[in-house]
């Protein structure tokens, strides 16, 4: 019997897809618990490229299930498109989707007030609905998918959700009104489509705990942009926390056997926000160029920086990481010294705790330890001793700092290579 849960350690974008498609092997069910489709995880098989959104990144294994939960937010469109593109490259859905019937849907009036917002506020959101669709269910006014069971029920919600947004759009953005009719319509037939796959997730999973099943709970975006314990308010509007796992699948704390963190090698932030050791240089530059570092889902640049060690351990007290994946290694194979930030000072005095205040976290001053690359490919390493001193020292020195071992260490995009300690 096994729970585990993938928790991104820093920003998001730590190469979650690649490692729950890996750890999928050693599954019979992957569970996504959170986020909506502002989530790309990347994953390269037999040299095809597949971008998931919403999808749980274990579908590429035929015999696996896959679950997305209540805690998620769906966007139809976004989920239609993905099943499709998928079938259409030969992955199957059939028997293997499931579909929390109690998860929300975000609406065309999601993504419209979202990009609204966004152009007000500067978040760095996606502009895909995420945030409003949130909260309108904590405002107890959201869409569920077991709403699409009731064609009445459902027209009149949709009806008063349309028109009050529609006054809020007309009367503070002088924006277009959304057309009901049209709204209504493609709801009810986006039912139609995804009948198939709606399951009472909540107890299938309990079920599949109790009788010895493994599960891998799969999250999204990473713990330093959780609601609570992330850089508020540069955030995400959920708790992709391994707390997160909990509440968005309905399985007890009980249940967990273990957390795993997924960890780059460096340090990559998008959007706005805090971030102490991003390096606006010739550096930073080269860490974006070397790891490709450009959004899945948006393709915006990502910022860059050396990792952050003092940030990581924060967040593995936060999720109780008990094992570490860390990914793309071989990023940093030709950088002659390479930086971890191991503390922050604020006004010359030295912090103990990571800062929940983002003016403070803003002027905080990383403070690094410089230590030795390798300056060699890391391309052909398949155990521990295949790689070079240097490589060993830097994760030992992560290891120590943080507290948690590491399992697992990519060193480059394929599914082969990676390095299983």
């Amino acid at each position: 019997m096994s729970v585990k849960i993938i928790v991104g350690a820093q920003w998001g974008d730590e190469g979650k897809g690649k490692v729950v498609d890996m750890l999928t092997e050693q599954s019979d069910i992957v569970a996504r618990y959170q986020g909506g489709a502002n989530a790309g995880h990347t994953i390269v098989v037999g040299g095809t490229k597949y971008v998931l959104h919403l999808i749980p990144s274990g579908i590429l294994h035929s015999g696996v299930t896959c679950v997305i939960g209540n805690g998620v937010v769906i966007d139809p469109v976004a989920l239609m498109d993905e099943i499709r593109r998928l079938e259409s490259l030969g992955i199957s859905m059939t028997g293997r989707l499931k579909i929390s019937h109690k998860a929300h849907l975000i609406m065309p009036y999601h993504k419209l007030l979202d990009q609204l917002q966004e152009s007000d506020q500067k978040i760095g959101t996606t502009g895909r609905g995420i945030g409003p669709a949130y909260i309108d269910k904590y405002n107890r006014s959201g869409i569920r998918i077991v709403d699409l069971l009731d064609r009445a029920s459902l027209e009149e919600k949709l009806r008063r959700a349309i028109a009050q947004k529609n006054e809020w759009f007309r009367k503070v953005y002088d924006a277009p009104e959304l057309d009901v009719e049209k709204t209504v319509a493609e709801y009810l037939e986006f039912d139609k489509q995804i009948d198939e796959y709606i399951t009472d997730t909540t107890s299938y999973l309990n079920e599949a705990w109790r009788s010895g099943k493994r599960l891998l709970l799969e999250g999204a975006q990473g713990a330093l942009l959780d609601v609570d314990h992330g850089t508020y308010p540069f955030v995400t509007s959920s708790s992709p926390t391994s707390g997160g796992a909990c509440t968005g699948l309905g399985l007890p704390p009980t249940a967990i056997t273990g957390v795993i963190g997924i960890v780059k090698a460096y340090s990559t932030r998008v959007g706005n926000g805090p971030f102490p050791t991003e390096l606006n240089d010739e550096v930073g530059e080269r860490l974006r160029s070397e790891g490709s570092e450009f959004g899945a889902t948006t393709g915006r640049p990502r910022r860059c920086g050396w990792l952050d060690l003092f940030a990581l351990r924060y967040s593995a007290m936060v999720n109780g990481i008990t094992e570490i994946v860390l990914t793309k290694l071989d990023v940093l194979n030709n950088f002659p010294q390479i930086g971890v930030c191991t503390g922050y000072e604020l006004d010359g005095r030295a912090l103990k705790y990571f800062p929940s205040e983002c003016g403070s976290l803003e002027r905080a001053q990383p403070q690094y330890q410089m230590l030795p690359g390798w300056n060699t490919s890391l391309e052909e390493c398949r155990t521990w001793d295949d790689l070079p001193a240097a490589a060993r020292d830097y994760i030992t020195f992560i290891e120590n700092f943080v507290g948690a071992k590491v399992t697992y260490l990519g060193t480059g995009p394929g599914r082969e290579q990676i390095v299983v300690r």
